[in-house]
């Protein structure tokens, strides 16, 4: 089976902030690796949804033009300082950024898209700013975020030793373990495949299950991952958790020191979209970036 990813095009939504300006450099560090096309894409909000029609007040026009031409400079000036030979597009849009965003990344078929969790303020661990929560919904294109994105090294010393890869073993494993497997051959890293039993499958109401139930249950998981590792041709060390699920998870990658976490999203629409519980609660709590598959 092919296990190989493709990454020709990178999508960096931003707005300005200085965690947009960390994650460019994953941006930029991912785009020198993949020798792809880095496009940076900022949207303004359109005035006219705010005020009703501006075009009634005589300095409507004017006012108007001024956003524009201050977002367009703004936007010609972020990441002036892109490694050399770096291939950058610069797309200035208008109306509601997570909209603008997916359909945009979806139109032009981008293979990535990296942006920050959330903009500002000391607990922005334990929050997820609207509008990667709403990509994160509705976008079925993989995406580089997390909460610790300022802690992203110069291009020029850009390197991944480490991929952790998240399995629930559902219907999208295959995928996630396909993407980490390819991430780490392509940066000669190790692979690490976590995989966590929640408290309840182990003992219940203070009531703990016949230990023999807990080893079948281990057992049975690392089959399920041998046969997903044998048909991807996959190596990783496989670490089976039990716990919380995200908070196994999330502590087990930090523990073993990985440089990123691949986690599955559903493929699901509708109220629920992609971003299920465990992977909100992953992408919350994280000590390294996220890629959401």
């Amino acid at each position: 089976m092919d296990t190989e990813i493709s990454i020709t095009k990178i999508l960096l939504p931003v707005e300005f902030s200085d965690q947009c300006i960390e994650a460019a450099r994953y941006a930029a560090s991912l785009a020198c690796r993949f020798h792809a096309e880095l496009t940076v894409l900022h949207v303004f909000a359109n005035p006219y949804v705010a005020w009703g029609d501006i075009s009634a007040y005589s300095a409507g026009a004017d006012y108007y033009a001024r956003i524009c031409e201050y977002s367009r400079s703004r936007l010609e000036a972020f990441l002036s300082d892109a490694p050399p030979g770096l291939r950058i597009s610069r797309v200035l849009l208008e109306g509601d950024p997570a909209r603008n965003i997916v359909e945009y990344a979806h139109a032009e078929k981008f293979d990535l898209i990296v942006m920050p969790t959330h903009g500002y303020g000391p607990f922005r661990r334990f929050l997820l700013g609207s509008v990667t929560a709403k990509v994160l919904h509705d976008s079925d294109c993989p995406l580089w975020t997390g909460p610790h994105l300022e802690q992203a090294p110069e291009w020029q010393g850009f390197s991944v030793r480490r991929v952790a890869c998240a399995l629930d073993l559902g219907p999208a494993s295959c995928s996630v373990l396909r993407w980490a497997g390819a991430l780490s051959r392509d940066f000669a890293a190790d692979l690490l495949i976590l995989h966590a039993l929640p408290t309840a499958t182990i003992s219940i109401g203070g009531y703990t299950f016949d230990p023999e139930w807990r080893l079948h249950l281990v057992h049975e998981a690392r089959e399920k991952i041998a046969r997903l590792q044998s048909e991807l041709g996959t190596r990783g060390d496989v670490f089976i958790e039990i716990g919380d699920v995200a908070a196994a998870l999330t502590e087990a990658a930090r523990e073993r020191e990985a440089d990123v976490l691949v986690i599955g999203r559903s493929c699901g629409t509708g109220v629920l979209g992609r971003l299920r519980a465990d992977a909100y609660s992953i992408l919350r709590a994280a000590s390294c970036p996220v890629v959401s598959v």
